[in-house]
């Protein structure tokens, strides 16, 4: 079933239809136990060039290192970016310091004409967008 939702997700750019996106990823890991983050990187057609969990914490947190981000998004030639992670409490509120790191990525991103497209937070029962919500 994961391999239905991530074709669908990902079949035509990936922006062209965020609804199938975010069910891809509230099925993967809008359940997980732990926070996980990970960085959808595309090109220049928002075509996905990689899916990659860039860090697992705790329930409560976990690292987001922006070098570390901007470096894989230079090597990978990406254009373009979108930021997931889960919150296993269930909320899918942003924390502060979802909002500061969100910031700083897209701070570093826009000096290497990199588009930060979104930072979404995904839960089993919802999700929310930091560029619906005017944080980005």
């Amino acid at each position: 079933m994961l391999h239905a939702f991530r074709s669908q997700a990902f079949d035509r750019p990936v922006v062209s239809n965020t609804s199938r996106l975010l069910d891809y990823l509230r099925f993967d890991m809008g359940s997980d136990r732990v926070e996980t983050v990970r960085v959808l990187h595309l090109n220049a057609r928002l075509m996905l060039l990689r899916d990659e969990v860039v860090g697992e914490g705790t329930v409560d947190e976990a690292p987001v290192y922006v070098r570390e981000i901007t470096r894989r998004a230079l090597e990978l030639g990406s254009t373009a970016l979108i930021m997931v992670h889960n919150h296993p409490s269930g909320d899918p509120d942003p924390s502060r310091a979802d909002i500061d790191v969100t910031k700083r990525l897209g701070r570093a991103c826009e000096l290497f004409r990199i588009h930060l497209h979104d930072h979404f937070i995904v839960t089993a029962r919802g999700h929310s967008s930091m560029r619906a919500m005017g944080l980005l």
